[in-house]
This record gives structure tokens, C-alpha cells and sequence, in this order.
């Protein structure tokens, strides 16, 4: 099969390759998935890049979680009937060496998830990291009819997702955003307000805007970076769920946070406990079947320009995701 790898880490266009790989063969319990699209989200471009403890897991590393494809062979112990489904993949290279960047990839079964069939195979590949990522951060925000959420990073990739998201259980959505660009891109997903934070204080906005009372939610894409406007900004008994931050260690207003019984909570979208992944999965594929997500592709590329398509997430030059095309 064809497929994009590297065997050291360093920039993209150094160490990435295309070649001739094994087809891999599904094991028990296993399913191998006919490849059409392969997601680039930053953890893919950070991995290949190497630091911050990222270090190659085996000599030869296909990269991607995400993807989607068609289920063309079955292991021991999965229904033969399952060959033929078009399916997403999530965890596709987490703490495996062959992810989604190839023409096949063998996985265990519960890892390709059924693809509605109003979800285009390019929108499927956004699904794995981008929009499991914010349906999980609404889920421990429990959002619903009267919550006031804040989320950062609104016309980001899972900012966009949870805004959307948000609506769909019935919360009032606030965003911060970069620039007016972005900030009509965060409204196209729904949401109520908009804070540019390069131009606005984004802790009087947020207080201007809920009468003083502050957000009942934060969901945090950079808890580095944010953590020292959160006073005066969080109601009391408050949550900020975080799935991302900047460098290994955060300075925290610990004082205003436990004065005000204000809620950390952290999690890996790569290591959802069990339930939690059924549950975020269930809820995700009813809004996809009821048409409540929209999808912003960036760009389309084939699998041989996947180094460029690793630059161009690094470089945060585009808005929404951009996939590998690799069949069609």
C-alpha cells in the first residue's frame, strides 16, 4: 500500500516520505478500514516534529489519528457483516505506529465508528480529534437551557464544534476570537457573543455581557495562556474544563479560584474513560444524523503533498481542517 511515514523526527518536508508499505492484516478483534481521508490535526505535526517528551514509539511511524474509509476485511471475532460499512476512525496513531496517512489501516473494530450517511467522507475525517474533542468538553460542561459558556478559541477547529454543540443543548454562547474574520466565523456556528481578544478585555466583555454575573463554563483550549483573567469572570461554583495548554506549566489565580469554588477539569481526548466515550459518541452521532453540525474544510490535499499539509496546520494559516485525500 501507499503510505506516508517518517523514521525521525524534524521538520515536515525533511523527514516526511511517501513509499510502498506491507497492507496490514486485521488481528482478532480487529477490522481493516480502506482508506479514503486522513485528518491533520496539530498533534500530528507536533509528534513528527518531536519535543516536549514526544519521542518516536517505533522506527517507522505512519502518522494521523483521524480518517475515515471503508471497512473491506474483518479479524476473528468481528461480524463478517460489518465489510462494506463506511466508517470514521478515532485513535487511529495514538500509542500505535500505523495511523490513517496510507491506503489501509488495521484497528480494533470498536475504533471505526459507523459514518452517517449525511456525512461526506472529507467531513468524516474531521471527526476523530476535532469534534470528539468539544463534544466531550460539552458533555463535562453539562450544558443545557440557561448556561452561559464561555469558549475560547471560538473559530478554531474544536472551538467551532462545541459552539455548535453548545447551541444544540440550548446554552448561551459566548467566543473569543483573533481577528473580524474569525469572529464571523464563530458566529456562522452560533455563537451569541463574540470577544475579540487581541482588541477587547476579554474579562469586562464577559461581565458586560452577563450583567456582572460572569459565565456558568469555561472550556479552555490554552488554560496557560487564560487562566489569570478567569476572576471576575466565572460565576462562583463555576467550571473550567481544559483540553489543551501551552508549555508544561501554568500560573493559576489559586486564591480567587478556591475563594469562589471554581472547578478544574482536565482531560485527553485520546484517553477517555470507556463510558464517556460511548456516551460522547452516542450524542455525537445524533446530532450528525439530525444535521446540527456543520463542517469547515480548509483545504483538500492529496496524500502526497502531506508534508504541506503539516506546514500549514503548524503555521495556523488556515481556518477549519484541513484533509489528505487519499482515494476516493
Amino acid at each position: 500500500m501507499k503510505a506516508a511515514y517518517y523514521e525521525k523526527q524534524g521538520p515536515a518536508t525533511e523527514v516526511l516520505r511517501i513509499g510502498d508499505l506491507p497492507t496490514p492484516q486485521p488481528g482478532p478483534g480487529e477490522v481493516r478500514v480502506k482508506l479514503r481521508c486522513s485528518g491533520v490535526n496539530p498533534s500530528d505535526w507536533k509528534t513528527r516534529k518531536g519535543g516536549g517528551n514526544r519521542k518516536l514509539i517505533a522506527p517507522l511511524i505512519v502518522p494521523h489519528s483521524d480518517g475515515t474509509g471503508v471497512i473491506d476485511a474483518v479479524g476473528e471475532g468481528v461480524p463478517a457483516s460489518r465489510v462494506g460499512e463506511r466508517v470514521w476512525l478515532w485513535n487511529g496513531q495514538w500509542k500505535r505506529a500505523f495511523g490513517t496517512a496510507a491506503e489501509s489501516i488495521a484497528l480494533p473494530a470498536v475504533q471505526a465508528v459507523p459514518l452517517p450517511p449525511g456525512t461526506s467522507d472529507v467531513e468524516g475525517a474531521c471527526l476523530g480529534i476535532p469534534a470528539f474533542t468539544a463534544m466531550q468538553a460539552v458533555r463535562l460542561a453539562e450544558l443545557g437551557p440557561g448556561k452561559t459558556v464561555l469558549v475560547q478559541a471560538g473559530a478554531g477547529s474544536v472551538g467551532r464544534y462545541a459552539i455548535q454543540m453548545a447551541k444544540a443543548r440550548g446554552a448561551t454562547v459566548l467566543a473569543t476570537v483573533s481577528s473580524e474574520g474569525k469572529a464571523a466565523h464563530a458566529r456562522s456556528a452560533g455563537a451569541d457573543h463574540v470577544i475579540d481578544y487581541k482588541r477587547e478585555d476579554v474579562a469586562a466583555r464577559v461581565r458586560e455581557i452577563t450583567g456582572g454575573a460572569g459565565v456558568d463554563e469555561v472550556i479552555e483550549m490554552n488554560l496557560t495562556r487564560n487562566a489569570a483573567a478567569y476572576p471576575g469572570m466565572i460565576r462562583p461554583h463555576g467550571r473550567v474544563i481544559v483540553y489543551g495548554v501551552e508549555g508544561a506549566d501554568a500560573s493559576l489565580p489559586a486564591l480567587w479560584l478556591m475563594q469562589n469554588s471554581i472547578a478544574l477539569k482536565f482531560f485527553l481526548v485520546y484517553e477517555l474513560p470507556a463510558e464517556d466515550r460511548r456516551a460522547a459518541l452516542a450524542e455525537l452521532d445524533a446530532l450528525l444524523r439530525a444535521g446540527r453540525l456543520t463542517h469547515v474544510i480548509a483545504m483538500e490535499l492529496p496524500l502526497a503533498e502531506v508534508a504541506r499539509a503539516h506546514d500549514l496546520v503548524e503555521s495556523g494559516a488556515v481556518t477549519g481542517n484541513v484533509v489528505l485525500r487519499v482515494a476516493d
